[in-house]
């Protein structure tokens, strides 16, 4: 690859048209570089070094492509929507990444073109921020217009994560709402702002808790501790109705998967959590209600099912929960 190519690309491995003309080299040499595999053409005017692209995950490489359409817009521009979201490191469940979503500062825009997805919208002075060098619409904000996008059921999880790492705070996320309330999808924003809890750890916790919205479950209570008996602490549950003496846990590939411990195989991991729901069930007394993606597919289906098992009455409490 050309010398002027290397010096023009960033740390990232992105390459801008105009950094590569002002290093000295030109169309052929870019056009070179692409053939001869060392350089990816990712839009007009825009490149990264292959070998890190290819490195890179589907949330990084999106970020990576935003970097570019930000340094090449001809005007002021903000990262929203579901860019904002990568950036801010959110779960991207169901959320399209073809598309850098962008807001224009000068309430212009309402374009979709070479994917690239232009939003009109009033910016206040605290819903923009920078991060990791690029300016970008705060978490809440971020929140707000990503509800208006996808819905309701696509956005709690982002709000959810947003609420459990304390980027937002509920009050932070309502006056934002509030502020955009003549805006249309103003109604799902405020169901989305209700919904939302910090103390769920999952998408699919998210995605039950929807779930049991639609289906007219009473709202449990999040993350409750059980006890052993000496009172310490020994496991906290996805969702509990301590007064009816169920608890519903969500089972994902997560589960088993990300949180291994060390030298822990897939086995031992499921053994691991039967021993878990054991020994719960002997402290509390309590049914256990396991549901899995499979449920949220049938979401009906699976509400039904969790408000006959609360509606069969209350069982003997446990001794050694809080």
């Amino acid at each position: 690859m050309h010398p002027g190519l290397i010096r023009a690309t960033d740390d990232r491995g992105l390459l801008m048209r105009s950094a590569a003309l002002a290093a000295g080299c030109d169309d052929v040499d870019l056009r070179r570089a692409v053939r001869g595999g060392q350089l990816r053409r990712l839009r007009a005017g825009t490149y990264v070094v292959t070998s890190r692209w290819e490195g890179l995950g589907a949330r990084e490489q999106h970020v990576l492509l935003a970097r570019g359409v930000v340094l090449k817009a001809g005007t002021e521009v903000v990262l929203s929507h579901v860019s904002a979201v990568a950036l801010h490191g959110g779960p991207l469940w169901q959320l399209p990444l073809d598309d850098v979503h962008l807001t224009r500062t000068d309430q212009r825009g309402g374009r979709h073109e070479a994917g690239v997805v232009q939003h009109r919208g009033a910016l206040a002075p605290g819903h923009v921020e920078e991060r990791d060098g690029v300016t970008v619409t705060s978490p809440a904000r971020t929140a707000m217009d990503l509800v208006g996008l996808v819905g309701v059921e696509r956005s709690l999880p982002v709000l959810d994560d947003f609420l459990r790492r304390r980027l937002t705070t509920r009050t932070e996320l309502d006056a934002c709402r509030r502020w955009m309330e003549t805006w249309p999808h103003s109604l799902v924003a405020d169901l989305s702002v209700r919904l939302a809890d910090g103390l769920r750890e999952s998408v699919g916790e998210s995605r039950t808790a929807y779930c049991f919205y639609l289906g007219g479950v009473p709202r449990p209570q999040l993350q409750w501790p059980v006890l052993d008996e000496s009172g310490a602490v020994v496991a906290r549950l996805d969702f509990a109705w301590p007064w009816l003496g169920v608890w519903v846990e969500f089972d994902g590939k997560e589960k088993y998967l990300k949180h291994r411990r060390p030298g822990e195989s897939v086995v031992d991991a499921v053994l691991r959590e039967k021993r878990r729901k054991e020994r719960i069930s002997r402290l509390t007394g309590w049914r256990c209600i396991r549901l899995t993606w499979a449920d949220l597919f049938h979401p009906e289906a699976t509400a039904a099912y969790v408000l006959s098992v609360l509606s069969g009455g209350p069982v003997h409490a446990a001794k050694r929960t809080a």
